[in-house]
């Protein structure tokens, strides 16, 4: 018999109890809606933080060991050059003081390094990089908040400087941490604050296969006797956040997994009532040729339709509902469009049908082993 047939019987079907079928096709929407936009919040937020803190993940940050007044000599520098290899080693001073824009007080950050090695850890948004003891460079956060601007003057302390350049934002960061702070040369840093030991150390590694190496290096030749750094891979740290937050997306996914298995039982329960109400049904039509098979799917066929009705609505409201939270929680829904987050609407459907398929699967068993003759006396 021609499978169209058995299609067309279970749209009627469908449309005869429009009501159940509409409850179930519901219960899949929201199942199909919680899977995709849980998941595609939480990739976004990967990638966010992804972007965020990829541009650290090339770093060896190395602190003094002990407490916070201990300090990195200029010979321990010495050391860490000679154990990186080559790679680009960027020592610094770090300190927190009082800065006055205008009327405005307030406190910032304050780091002190070589205008060489500034293009190697910063990135320059407008203006020109710091040249001389006289000029400082400000964050953009920092410079958004007192309206800062290249020729702005900022008294830090009890010194006079003039803002020659303003930063990018970059956002956080384990080496260190530019939007809110101003930098300054290592002789202005050194000559105002009497400090010549050094606060913190980057090495840049240029190639990420050696990173691990690298910082073991390092700590074999300053570590050899006591302990006197810590040093802090970048990259591993990196990856660990990644890998933390990719579990969350998992674990997010699978709450919303939740409520598609309810939606599950609805399917099945549609399908046991229809089997029950249509046995007499089902007795005429095996009574005149029609095969198991045929019966198998003209139920499976059920099963799908109302799968695929609500995988397709589902799919259209987790994209709205991705757009509202990613735009919620991030501010920027431009990872919404990216390959690895639209992923999670087919996923979606294809698990919200799979569920409907499943779920369909004993009811429509049922039915295409129904005993004809029983099936024709049944009242």
């Amino acid at each position: 018999m021609n499978n169209g047939i058995f299609f067309d019987f279970a749209k009627r079907n469908i449309r005869l109890h429009w009501l159940r079928s509409l409850l179930a096709v519901i219960g899949i929407v929201i199942g199909v809606a919680a899977i995709a936009s849980m998941g595609m919040l939480g990739n976004s937020l990967v990638l966010a933080v992804s972007d965020s803190l990829s541009d650290v993940g090339d770093s060896i940050v190395i602190y003094p060991y002990g407490t916070e007044d201990d300090k990195i000599t200029e010979r321990q520098v010495k050391d860490i050059i000679s154990a990186s290899g080559g790679n680009r080693v960027i020592p610094l001073y770090n300190k927190y003081d009082e800065i006055t824009v205008g009327g405005d007080d307030g406190y910032a950050s304050v780091y002190g390094l070589e205008t060489d090695d500034m293009p190697f850890v910063l990135e320059l948004g407008s203006g020109q990089w710091l040249k001389t003891s006289s000029g400082a460079m400000a964050g953009a956060r920092l410079a958004e908040d007192y309206e800062l601007k290249p020729g702005s003057r900022i008294k830090l302390g009890s010194e006079n400087l003039r803002i020659v350049g303003i930063l990018e934002e970059r956002g956080m960061g384990f080496d260190i941490n530019p939007d809110n702070a101003l930098f300054v040369t290592e002789k202005f840093f050194s000559s105002v604050y009497d400090q010549n030991d050094y606060d913190q150390v980057i090495v840049k590694v240029s190639d990420l296969n050696t990173i691990d190496s690298v910082k073991e290096d390092i700590e074999k030749k300053l570590n050899r006797r006591d302990d006197v750094i810590t040093a802090f891979d970048t990259k591993a740290i990196l990856e660990t956040i990644l890998t933390t937050f990719g579990q969350i997306t998992m674990f997010t996914t699978a709450i919303g997994g939740i409520s598609l298995l309810v939606a599950g039982v609805s399917i099945f329960n549609v399908q046991m009532m229809s089997v029950t109400e249509r046995i007499k049904e089902i007795g005429i039509i095996r009574s005149i040729g029609t095969q198991k098979s045929e019966v198998l799917k003209m139920f499976i066929y059920e099963a799908f339709i109302l799968g695929f009705l609500g995988a397709a609505l589902g799919a259209v409201f987790s994209f709205l509902g991705g757009y509202v939270a990613i735009f919620v929680m991030l501010q920027d829904t431009s990872y919404l469009f990216e390959p690895s987050t639209l992923i999670y609407i087919p996923f979606g459907m294809a698990f919200g049908i799979g569920t409907s398929l499943l779920s369909g699967l004993y009811p429509a068993w049922k039915a295409a082993n129904l005993n004809p003759i029983e099936a024709l006396r049944h009242e």
